[in-house]
């Protein structure tokens, strides 16, 4: 897959569903090429969800399944500067970054018991 076409997301919108599909005929490497994309999230989270997803269908992976992983491995292709890059430091600060709006919707904090907790 070296020479492979990049995608921009690691999984497609498309929904797995256990149909009779046929299986996929090299079960033995399916297995081997999600063990390694599962170690690989140690440093990758951004393909977590979609590893997950995959390793679900290890009992009896089908042609679907296996689409989905080359379609993780084209992902990885294309973003092989992402990742987590651990260094040595003599600093212990922890740095965190999030997204999430936990505050803005009074409906989160409703569905939380009305607490709101804060780092800072």
């Amino acid at each position: 897959m070296n020479s492979c076409k990049p995608v921009d997301t690691p999984i497609s919108t498309s929904k797995f569903t256990i149909m009779p599909n046929p299986l996929f005929s090299n079960p033995t490497q399916f297995c081997q090429i999600v063990g390694a994309l599962q170690y690989l999230t140690f440093t990758r989270p951004d393909i977590c969800f979609a590893v997950n997803r995959v390793c679900q269908f290890m009992h009896a992976s089908t042609d679907s399944q296996w689409g989905a992983v080359k379609r993780i491995l084209r992902y990885l292709r294309g973003t092989t500067t992402y990742g987590l890059h651990i260094t040595r430091s003599s600093s212990f600060d922890l740095h965190g970054f999030t997204d999430a709006n936990w505050g803005g919707s009074t409906d989160d904090c409703k569905s939380m018991g009305g607490y709101l907790v804060f780092f800072g």
